[in-house]
């Protein structure tokens, strides 16, 4: 019979996956509770099975004596706490080699009873390490997807059946449009595990930016591969997400591996999210770039950042304005939460509206002497600050101005230093024509009432500029 017993509880760790030796424990304990229900069991006692042959022993145990009572006021405390640890009894409170052990004889009635206790204890044993490997399984499985199908669907609660245990789906964890019927098989990532008197409860959801990611781990071989990582995810359930990815092997296009062959790839994940729309952004460095990728699909003009308060001013063509901001300003949010920039969404006309009613006083003059020189398309300052040892900001379009302007500056500088004595000829030519101008001819005589006229000796039919022509007497 022994023997038949270690073969059954060899089964039964094949059969449950519980160790050999908690199953074994678990019959020990039992045999010692159906052994303290028979009349003149020890008070101590100890039941040992041989997990070679099945071999039962009993053993009462004998305790060393306990230390001298202290004062008589503390006696019916200390009697109260030795009944209490009495009926607590814990061996591992003793040393084994203080604790000798005497074999006892196995009671003649310990059969029927004996085995129906025993039954009934390892069975509550399997089911508390059943429920304990299953804690531990799930636990460590907090953020994987699963899949499973719907059992219950009510407005509290979803019950889903991942295979070993019923997971909940809560209201708080469904998206708001999607239906949930019996049957149905849906995916769903973990997010809580809570230890139940049933077993673990397991909470999945369907509202999870996680989920998005898996969905894509599954889909992209890529992602799975770690060749593009998933940057971040900004998600409003069940009506639009944004996706910033990046490669982090050179040649491989991040968004376009996400996309798939004709967007084979993203059509799975919008699948399984049952329509939910997915923008995929290239992550960027630089946050200009990035705020003007992450307002997709609307065309960014301009875009200029404010470092130290980490807000951004987006500059779009008139037409663009609504589909940059979204419907309800989806979209405008949904980039600030992916960006992490405050971003201030405006078109092209009120920006230059507002650039041309800018007017600055001598102290906002001041206060500017620490911005950006270059100009907006509208005439004013650009109102990023400058870089350290620079008049101009780090956008590349004005640092290409800041060098355009170091150039000539170079080249005014050269053109002083070359200005000096050819300025002079021209004045002192000017001079000798003046002293000529009261020079007797040659022959000491001056002409017989002639007017020579200014010009004279030019073509005919052409004057000097402001000149008036004129004709000989006689002609």
């Amino acid at each position: 019979m022994s023997k038949e017993i270690v073969e059954a509880l060899r089964a039964m760790e094949e059969e449950k996956g519980i160790s050999f030796t908690v199953l074994l424990a678990a019959l020990e304990d039992a045999l010692l509770s159906a052994y303290k229900k028979t009349p003149g069991a020890a008070e101590h006692a100890k039941v040992e099975i041989d997990p070679g042959d099945g071999e039962i022993k009993i053993f009462e145990l004998i305790l060393p004596e306990r230390p001298a009572a202290a004062a008589p006021g503390e006696e019916a405390e200390e009697s109260e706490a030795e009944e209490e640890e009495e009926e607590e009894f814990d061996l591992s409170m003793y040393d084994e080699s203080e604790i000798e052990k005497v074999p006892v004889e196995t009671p003649e009635d310990f059969g029927r009873i004996a085995a129906q206790t025993a039954k009934q204890v390892i069975f509550q044993r399997i089911r508390e390490a059943e429920r304990d490997m299953m804690y531990d399984e799930y636990a460590g499985r907090i953020g994987e997807i699963v899949t499973g199908i719907v059992q219950q669907s009510d407005q509290r609660y979803t019950l889903v059946d991942l295979g070993k245990v019923e997971a909940l789906l809560p209201e708080s964890e469904q998206v708001d449009h999607e239906r949930y019927d019996h049957g149905s098989r849906i995916k769903a990532v973990i997010v809580d595990v809570r230890e139940h008197s049933k077993g673990p409860q397991v909470i999945v959801s369907r509202r999870s930016e996680e989920l998005i990611r898996k969905l894509f781990e599954l889909e992209v071989p890529e992602v799975a591969d770690g060749l593009v990582i998933i940057r971040n995810i900004a998600r409003e359930p069940g009506y639009r997400s944004k996706v910033a990815v990046e490669s982090r092997e050179e040649g491989i296009d991040p968004v376009g591996a996400c996309v798939g062959p004709r967007g084979s790839r993203v059509r799975m994940v919008v699948s399984e999210l049952r329509g939910e729309k997915i923008d995929i952004i290239p992550y960027n460095d630089e946050p200009a770039r990035f705020v003007a990728k992450a307002l997709s699909p609307a065309m960014v003009r301009e875009v200029l950042v404010d470092d130290e308060e980490k807000s951004a001013t987006v500059v779009v063509p008139d037409d663009q304005l609504s589909l940059a901001i979204g419907k309800e300003g989806q979209n405008a949010r949904l980039a600030n939460k992916l960006t992490g920039w405050r971003i201030d969404i405006k078109s092209e006309s009120q920006m230059s509206e507002e650039e041309s009613a800018m007017a600055f006083s001598d102290e906002e003059a001041e206060e500017l002497a620490g911005r950006c020189c270059a100009l907006t398309k509208g005439g004013k300052r650009c109102p990023n600050a400058a870089l350290a040892g620079s008049r101009y900001c780090g956008i590349p379009a004005h640092q290409k101005l800041a060098e355009e302007a170091a150039a000539l500056d170079a080249e005014d500088a050269a053109g002083v230093a070359g200005e000096t004595a050819p300025d002079e000829e021209p004045d002192a030519a000017a001079d000798t024509a003046a002293e000529g101008e009261g020079e007797v001819p040659a022959d000491g005589q001056e002409d017989d009432g002639q007017e020579v006229a200014a010009g004279a000796n030019a073509p005919a039919g052409k004057t000097g500029p402001g000149e008036t022509p004129t004709t000989e007497p006689g002609s």
